[in-house]
């Protein structure tokens, strides 16, 4: 996280466990798989996030859980236009869009 009295961090490498942390992810409401999705997404580069996919994956979860719109990550991250190398991991996972 930055701030005015953090520094941003750029390219800083992430562990198995940090990755892995994302999996607790408390949800916001929402699915908690979905939620837990969303925050790996929004936190980590696409290559990280492509761990977490696998851990994810492993762990049992719902790559196609929804939110409350009925919307899963797939369906959100492909309509961002950086959004290409984390679809690609979540599809080649086996993530399908909602539609």
């Amino acid at each position: 996280m930055s701030g005015p009295d953090k520094p941003k961090v750029i390219g800083e490498e992430w562990s198995d466990e940090r990755v892995k942390s994302h999996l607790i992810t408390q949800p916001d409401g929402e699915n908690s798989d979905y939620t837990a999705l969303l925050k790996a997404y929004e936190a980590m580069r696409a290559e990280d996030f492509e761990r977490f996919v696998g851990f994810f994956v492993e762990a049992g979860r719902d790559l196609n859980a929804v939110n409350d719109s009925g919307e899963t990550i797939l369906d959100r991250i492909a309509e961002h236009r950086k959004g290409v190398d984390y679809a690609r991991a979540l599809e080649n996972a086996g993530a399908k869009k909602s539609s």
